[in-house]
């Protein structure tokens, strides 16, 4: 019979934890966040990513396109985070 008890004591707990947990959770007072107002922000106009876009519409000639060839570069550059390299000054700078 104490084992029969002992499981009711455990059963009538767990329940009671059970609603315990309930009853707080929906008591909560959590602030919706999809009725905070927001404020959308507009990207910066980017012109790499728009020379991208161009590169991409000229599909395979864009191989062949100096500007393009430019342009994944310095993607490259920011994808891997190196900075542009210096230009090199021209040969009559050095004179």
């Amino acid at each position: 019979m104490d084992g029969k008890i002992l499981a009711r004591l455990a059963a009538v707990i767990f329940v009671a934890v059970a609603i315990t947990a309930t009853v707080i959770e929906l008591t909560r007072k959590d602030e919706d966040p999809a009725s905070a107002p927001g404020h959308l922000v507009q990207p910066e106009r980017d012109p790499l990513r728009e020379g991208q876009r161009r590169c991409q519409q000229l599909g395979q000639k864009a191989a062949e396109d100096a500007e393009c060839l430019r342009i994944w570069a310095e993607t490259r550059d920011r994808f891997l985070g190196r900075r542009p390299a210096p230009a090199s000054p021209s040969a009559s700078e050095g004179r």
